[in-house]
């Protein structure tokens, strides 16, 4: 197993990740629950089940814990309900006959029918994803060591048992984020966002090579989705002198149209309200920043400089803003800690790394830094 060295970030097969307190890709538990909470946009959660985050022994102890605290708050207060639409066979009519079900039933002549009505109910697919996920956590999850790891197992299933009024049923990715499109209260939406979370394969486990839903190889780069849109959460957050613009949708400047050229999408575009300034960023959550080259030579990756240098130059028709725009490739440390610029036709381009396995504060100094 390849030694990383102390304090840096290990992602993939070199990961080393068996100290407390510690999650997938070696980043500390804590961070990773800061990063999630902007990718979430529920920054005003920071301080908040701080003891759980700390003594947390694996992510998914800590997501399982924090969900079970929602539940049961809401389950004091009064669970969501909704109207559900029901089919069933009832002595009296009510909302639309099914004629075809009935006669197949021979309803009729027994004084019954077949109608399709809709009641108002706890057992609705919001409900019903929390459920099927709690219940997946308490015989899948990675919940940490003997003893809390079966405390908080035996806490999911009396949560599990709370339910008893929602169909229990395996959750499904696709159900849970129709359900985070519609509009829900913020606790039911952070319950929804932890449950997607778990369930689409977004959090590793320590565990590889095993087929069920909380299981993913360690070798896939799970935090990249989260890493994004945590970065421009936390700059929409804190650069109040920025515009910030995620994932812009631009337009190559042909003069002959194609419906076969790649998209132009960088994951965020910062534009400064004084001076016109333009930064073009791209997040790349992986391996390294650096890459062996000919002869021993350390690089950085050849298509991350092709694509950012392709966002520059492709925009230079917009403004003198864009025509002098810096782009910025911005990594995470893991073994090399890399600030450095060069300048190509007029526009600066950087590679910035950021250590996610250094304290919460010193990385929102880093990241802080990068616009300057």
């Amino acid at each position: 197993m390849t030694a990383i060295p102390e304090g840096t970030v290990s992602v993939g097969p070199a990961a080393e990740t068996a100290s407390a307190g510690r999650g997938p890709s070696g980043v500390p538990i804590r961070n990773i629950w800061h990063m999630l909470l902007y990718a979430w946009d529920r920054v005003d959660l920071i301080g908040q089940w701080r003891s759980d985050v700390e003594a947390a022994p694996t992510l998914n102890a800590l997501l399982a814990s924090i969900l079970a605290q929602l539940v049961q708050q809401r389950l004091r207060i009064g669970i969501g309900r909704d109207y559900d639409t029901v089919t069933n066979e009832i002595a009296a009519v009510r909302g639309r006959v099914l004629l075809g079900e009935s006669v197949r039933r021979m309803s009729f002549p027994r004084r019954r029918a077949c109608c399709s009505f809709q009641v108002f109910t706890p057992d609705v697919p919001k409900n019903r994803i929390i459920r099927g996920v709690l219940a997946k956590l308490v015989d899948d999850g990675d919940l940490g060591p003997d003893h809390s790891g079966r405390e908080l197992r035996s806490r999911l299933r009396r949560v599990v048992r709370d339910l008893e009024g929602v169909r229990l049923e395996p959750p499904r990715p696709g159900e849970t984020g129709r359900e985070l499109l519609r509009k829900h209260d913020r606790d039911y939406a952070l319950m929804l966002s932890i449950c997607q979370l778990l369930i689409r394969h977004e959090m590793p486990t320590e565990s590889s090579g095993v087929a069920n839903g909380f299981v993913a190889e360690k070798t896939t780069l799970v935090l990249s989705a989260i890493y994004e849109k945590f970065v421009a959460r936390f700059f929409r957050h804190q650069l109040s002198e920025w515009r910030v613009t995620a994932q812009p949708r631009w337009r190559w400047p042909t003069e002959t149209p194609s419906d076969h050229l790649p998209s132009l999408s960088p994951d965020l575009l910062l534009e400064h309200r004084g001076d016109a300034r333009v930064i073009v960023l791209d997040t790349k959550f992986t391996a390294d920043v650096l890459h062996p080259g000919q002869w021993d030579t350390l690089r950085f990756k050849r298509e991350h400089l092709f694509q950012i240098y392709a966002y520059l130059r492709s925009q230079e028709h917009r403004s003198e803003s864009f025509l002098a725009a810096t782009g910025v490739l911005l990594y995470p440390t893991v073994r090399h800690a890399v600030s450095e610029c060069v300048e190509i036709h007029g526009h600066r381009i950087r590679w910035e790394t950021v250590d996610l396995a250094r304290p919460w504060q010193e990385i929102e100094e880093r990241l802080l830094a990068i616009p300057r």
